[in-house]
């Protein structure tokens, strides 16, 4: 990856991912954004293709990949439904791969197979009411006692956390604390396994979201949820930590979803421009059309070069926490910034909602915003830079 080119097995995973993107997915992206319907018969031929277990070892039912693999997948998803690549980025990122961070072997055993497998889906809930990019104000509790758990509380903005195959959600919780010598107190913030089917876990009514209407999204309610003690989740205390480094590794595929939403927008204006007459001629031959559409493209380009440079930072073990973050700033703007030039390309088709591109104008605010606001991404830059 030094010199950004994709070696054989990469393209490969590519092309077959775009192919079934466009072949697949796109004709039915239209009916389930607008009738905000979750798109199982996509997800469970992702699931056959082995997209879930893209970075997991098939010692667990994944396919041996890597995490640029899904990165690359999620691209090419992401250029013609953002939704269906959020599904498949979350249930990988953030519903599998903490489990194959820091789950010991029995949860591996238990949980990895079936959701490499895409046949399950997990979710991780973190945010709360209060407690979104400070997240170190979680306020669900858990206390242990009689061998067991006892979960309270509340979490906002979980994905993949109620449809039908969704077993299990990982939850942030303040499992103690401790007082400092200036008399603050810092909570014990640890992860905790809990299979929906528990007593007093609810998934409630899901939003009525601007965009990504056909990804799964609930608040959640924890009432007295019981789960064993093994239930823990890598290192009690741990939990907070553990997950940043989940976050981290997460915004490279975040990136690569923006990256994806990004390039469709310079696709569909390109065909648009060749096709659409004005003032007799199409109007890609007016300089304000073609200028704004390679600017577009430039934006895409600049942006897959930076998640490209973050993931082969993970992959040969180096730091990579700042390009993580500049990747998935510079992609989220781009994709937002080329949803709104392409509106303006496509005029009054624009508008309508059964284009694509209305689409991702709806659809690319929340790259923005998930996973770590783009002020947040700002504020890892400038601590790095000392500042």
């Amino acid at each position: 990856m030094a010199d950004f080119e994709l070696s054989e097995d990469y393209q490969d995973l590519s092309n077959t991912v775009r192919e079934f993107a466009d072949e697949v997915v796109a004709p039915v992206s239209a009916k389930h954004d607008e009738e905000h319907s979750f798109p199982y018969e996509i997800v469970a031929q992702m699931a056959d293709m082995g997209l879930f277990g893209l970075p997991f070892p098939e010692e667990f039912g994944g396919m041996g990949g890597d995490y640029f693999a899904l990165a690359l997948a999620l691209e090419q998803l992401g250029r013609v439904d953002q939704s269906v690549a959020i599904t498949l980025e979350a249930g990988v990122s953030l519903g599998a791969m903490p489990i194959h961070r820091f789950g010991n072997a029995a949860q591996k055993e238990e949980w990895l197979p079936l959701l490499a497998s895409g046949k399950a889906l997990a979710g991780f809930g973190l945010t709360e009411p209060e407690a979104g990019s400070d997240a170190g104000g979680t306020k669900t509790t858990a206390k242990r006692g009689g061998g067991e758990w006892v979960i309270n509380g509340n979490k906002e903005f979980i994905t993949n956390s109620g449809t039908d195959i969704t077993k299990l959600v990982t939850v942030t919780a303040v499992t103690g604390q401790d007082e400092r010598p200036d008399g603050s107190i810092k909570k014990e913030i640890s992860t905790i396994l809990v299979p929906t089917n528990t007593p007093g876990f609810k998934a409630e009514k899901a939003y009525n979201k601007v965009g990504w209407n056909a990804s799964d999204t609930h608040p959640l309610t924890l009432n007295n949820v019981h789960v064993p003690e093994e239930n823990l989740l890598g290192t009690q205390g741990r939990g907070y930590a553990n997950f940043l480094s989940i976050l981290d590794e997460g915004r490279i595929a975040i990136a690569a979803l923006a990256v994806g939403a990004a390039q469709g927008c310079v696709d569909l204006s390109v065909k648009y421009a060749k096709e659409r007459s004005a003032f007799g001629q199409n109007i890609g031959k007016y300089q304000a059309i073609a200028f704004k559409i390679a600017r577009m493209e430039a934006r895409a380009h600049t942006a897959r070069l930076a998640y490209y440079d973050a993931a082969a930072r993970m992959l040969a073990g180096k730091p990579f926490k700042t390009q993580a973050a500049i990747a998935k700033m510079v992609a989220g703007e781009a994709a937002m910034d080329n949803a709104r030039d392409a509106t303006q390309v496509f005029g009054g088709y624009g508008f309508i909602n059964e284009f694509t591109v209305a689409r991702h104008y709806r659809d690319s605010k929340i790259l923005e915003v998930g996973e770590g606001t783009t002020e947040v991404q700002l504020m890892l830059i400038a601590r790095e830079l000392g500042l």
